[in-house]
């Protein structure tokens, strides 16, 4: 079992949870992350990258100057591949480009659970008892509680879907990302040095309830 502090809105600790690693893979698995991040990095690919050839490009086909008597390098036209501002030799010209990856849906959700214990295991999981911000979405709020919390690199916001008001207070922080719990991935976890979520939406998604309603939802 992994004890993990429970804060209150100040950053003092009220309490703590246990979760059970055999429940997020049992131990922290390299291969199956690596797997993860590199097919979610490949599926956020637009694959719309394209070049201009030498027809492509603005520009006079006319010869610069003329071939002798000028002392140097015989040159033709601006567009040609050598010059600055040409058309590119074997230009990329296809309509669209798949770099799509897939995963079964099990090893997927097995992989979120195991980047999830990796935070838990290096002390990187900042949990709790409530985001109250009830009163309005304050920035300065905000800030004091991720200094509170030591948060001093990157950080992946867990939310519940409800909670548009902690949303908003943590939109004008530099390295703070938000995301809704359910959607909680391995590519998010890795790419982000702290993950800052609320008790009940931890357990929720612990348990994979999280994932349950969603598919409901659907």
């Amino acid at each position: 079992m992994i004890d993990v502090p429970v804060h209150d809105m100040k950053g003092t600790a009220v309490g703590s949870l246990s979760i059970d690693e055999g429940l997020l893979g049992g131990e922290v698995r390299p291969a199956l992350l690596k797997q993860a991040y590199v097919m979610f990095h490949a599926n956020r690919r637009q694959g719309s990258a394209r070049t201009r050839g030498r027809g492509d490009v603005e520009g006079s086909t006319r010869k610069l100057y003329k071939q002798k008597g000028t002392g140097n390098a015989r040159v033709g036209a601006r567009r040609t591949v050598i010059r600055k501002g040409g058309g590119v030799a074997f230009a990329k010209t296809k309509t669209r480009e798949s770099y799509r990856l897939d995963m079964p849906r099990k090893q997927r959700r097995l992989a979120n659970r195991n980047a999830l214990l990796a935070k838990l295991v290096d002390g990187e999981v900042k949990v709790v008892d409530r985001l109250d911000f009830e009163a309005g979405p304050k920035t300065a709020v905000m800030r004091e509680l991720m200094s509170a919390l030591h948060v001093d690199r990157t950080c992946l916001l867990a939310l519940d879907r409800a909670n548009r008001n902690a949303a908003l207070a943590a939109r004008n922080l530099a390295d703070v990302d938000t995301i809704r719990a359910e959607q909680l991935n391995a590519f998010d976890l890795l790419n982000h040095r702290y993950l800052v979520i609320e008790k009940a939406q931890l357990e929720a998604f612990v348990d994979g309830s999280l994932w349950r309603q969603t598919e409901e939802a659907a």
